[in-house]
């Protein structure tokens, strides 16, 4: 019997930039599936009708990226534990005719940052508390990371992390983000701006040349040269840019959605071609649950 073709999408704003659709398409096509996946540009105040149009339509899935993977959390029939935990959803399934919200993030974050760091050797330095620094903090923490600070703007928010995390061995706390530079200890190997500071443009104040030599400074924004990985590269840092954790989250997703091991060797090809250099991407034990 014919799957029934089913349309699938990534919800943002800015979302134009995505490399979801490229990702998802080469991966329905590897697997013969009839299905297609769009970007629709959706701001927090327009997501409830989103939402109730996605599920009047029996769509196959969703991802949520910036600034909704908050504001989806009480507009869902029910979130996944992972999830609930994180405070924040990345992932939305479909099933019969529920919202259920998960979050791949954290998962694919590790998954790619394990390749380059022993992350329970690690201390980190994370730029921001918004959907996508917890679910980067949460899988950090639960990867065995011993030492976690968290620098936020608003200091509240980053500490409202900060002690929903404090339950484990790890240890995590808060401080303003002018005062990141000065968590720059010589131990500090890796710093993680999760902001949408480098999709507008914008800056963070922070001196890279404060960090060890050794230092690796990742954002989770892809395909583009941001100003925070550009200064950790005139500071002769080694830096990663989002795009294996785009890849690793995507796959986690894909089988979250059709019960289907993801064909990430299709899925990695895809993003090639669209632009998006990539290392070679580690296959065990990605893209099942």
């Amino acid at each position: 019997m014919m799957e029934r073709a089913r349309v699938f999408g990534v919800l943002g704003d800015p979302v134009d930039h995505s490399l979801s659709p490229a990702m998802h398409n080469a991966a329905f096509a590897a697997l013969g599936l009839p299905h297609l996946y769009l970007r629709y540009r959706v701001t927090p105040s327009a997501l409830p009708a989103a939402l109730a149009e996605a599920r009047r339509l029996a769509m196959g899935g969703l991802n949520l990226t910036v600034p909704l993977k908050e504001a989806a959390l009480p507009l869902l029939d029910e979130v996944t534990p992972a999830a609930a935990r994180i405070g924040a959803v990345n992932t939305v399934c479909f099933r019969r005719g529920r919202l259920i919200g998960g979050n791949t993030d954290g998962h694919g974050f590790t998954a790619a940052l394990a390749a380059r760091v022993r992350i329970a050797r690690s201390p980190v330095l994370v730029l921001g508390a918004g959907g996508s620094a917890r679910a980067v903090a949460t899988a950090l923490v639960d990867a065995g990371c011993p030492r976690l600070v968290i620098a936020n703007r608003t200091l509240e928010r980053a500490e409202r992390l900060a002690r929903d995390l404090a339950s484990g061995p790890a240890s995590v706390r808060a401080i303003p983000l002018a005062d990141a530079t000065r968590q720059l200890t010589p131990d500090t190997a890796v710093v993680v701006n999760t902001t949408s500071a480098g999709l507008a443009g914008g800056r963070i104040r922070l001196d890279a040349r404060r960090s060890a030599p050794t230092c690796l400074f990742v954002d989770l924004a892809y395909g583009r040269r941001t100003p925070f990985l550009a200064a950790a590269r005139r500071a002769g840092r080694a830096t990663m840019d989002g795009g294996l954790m785009l890849l690793h989250q995507g796959a986690l997703a894909f089988t979250m959605w059709t019960g289907r091991r993801a064909p990430l060797g299709a899925m990695a090809a895809a993003l090639h071609i669209a632009g998006l250099a990539l290392p070679e991407p580690r296959t065990r034990g990605t893209g099942t649950r």
